[in-house]
């Protein structure tokens, strides 16, 4: 079989005939139905056909997909915005809830940590005696605030409470 080393252009005339004119009118209006042949793949595809070469050995067709419209390229432009869109408004809402949890998790780490130093303190304080009552009395008295979520426990100082029984003893 005989090959070209270039791209070898051909020419078609149509002739001012009924017949001539008629073919033209059909090969216009094939290629507005599939604007992604070419005259040439139409003569192509005609030739193919009028010479009888069985389908298997004919080269296959361009895929229409592969080569996308300017008004279907827009049309994915403008998915892909709204899809980006959508992103952002989806992850800056769970940002959002990812801070507000986060905030929350500080809050109840505080409030366990006031406990443990509540506990603390009264597993540590001495047991009353007739001596010490009155100081406990003052040191519950200061100790537990109206709203424990909303102040911390007042630690109180061992100095201070010594001093608070010879205070008492006066």
């Amino acid at each position: 079989m005989f090959q070209w080393s270039k791209k070898v252009v051909k020419s078609v005339t149509f002739n001012p005939g009924v017949a001539d004119e008629s073919l033209l009118a059909l090969v216009e209006s094939q290629l507005e139905k599939d604007p992604e042949k070419t005259f040439s793949d139409l003569c192509k595809e005609a030739l193919w056909q009028s010479l009888c070469v069985p389908e298997s050995v004919r080269p296959a067709p361009k895929p229409a997909a592969a080569t996308a419209t300017p008004g279907v390229e827009q049309q994915i432009a403008d998915l892909r915005s709204q899809i980006a869109d959508l992103e952002e408004r989806f992850f800056a809402k769970e940002s959002n809830r990812l801070e507000m949890m986060e905030q929350h998790l500080m809050q109840l780490s505080q409030q366990v940590a006031q406990l443990a130093i509540m506990v603390n303190h009264v597993s540590t304080s001495p047991p009353p005696t007739p001596q010490s009552a009155p100081v406990l009395e003052v040191i519950n008295n200061t100790s537990t605030p109206t709203n424990a979520a909303a102040t911390p426990p007042a630690e109180v100082d061992p100095v201070i409470s010594r001093i608070s029984q010879f205070l008492d003893d006066f």
